[in-house]
């Protein structure tokens, strides 16, 4: 058996571990947009039938809004519905395997330096944030805004993580395809 196969018999298991948890956290993601319209429904009637509105509600979706997006990268990323220009990618010329060897490229020198730059710096943010006992300046606002912020870096190491998964995918494909003539 050669080692790659078995290096990959080894990190299989990683990558479905990786996927279940991108999986939670976009089923968690789902959810929150639920929450979202439910809340937001309930302010916009507050508001326009009895006058009454609240900062804390306001703020509360603002949150959720930013939490349905921090959860739903990697979920995104693993059904590989994200963003991306098809030009080439599309192309019929494009063999699954060179389609692995460009998302490979892709992870390997642009999304996990991404994902490590914003972990990287938003670290200090969310310890500043903690530290201080930030809390919105609205009267009526939220406390522990540190709480979202810290968001910031777990969403970007679920991010990173689902592209370790897409790695192990990656080359999974790339080894045990040959190309096409």
């Amino acid at each position: 058996m050669p080692m790659t196969t078995t290096l990959l018999k080894i990190l299989d298991p990683i990558a479905t571990l990786i996927e279940k948890i991108s999986e939670g956290a976009g089923r968690l993601s789902g959810w929150l947009v639920v929450v979202l319209v439910l809340l937001v429904c309930y302010d916009v009637t507050m508001r326009y039938l009895f006058q009454a509105g609240s900062v804390a509600l306001q703020e509360l979706e603002w949150h959720i809004f930013a939490l349905i997006f921090l959860l739903g990268a990697a979920y995104t990323l693993k059904y590989d519905e994200h963003v991306r220009v098809d030009v080439f990618y599309q192309a019929r010329w494009m063999s699954p395997k060179r389609r692995a060897v460009v998302d490979l490229f892709g992870c390997l020198f642009m999304l996990l330096p991404f994902c490590w730059l914003m972990i990287h710096s938003s670290i200090p943010f969310v310890s500043q944030a903690y530290g201080w006992g930030e809390a919105s300046p609205d009267p009526g606002g939220l406390p522990y805004r540190w709480l979202l912020k810290a968001m910031i870096p777990i969403g970007f190491v679920l991010l990173a993580l689902q592209g370790v998964a897409m790695i192990i995918r990656c080359l999974r494909e790339i080894m045990s395809h040959k190309e096409p003539q």
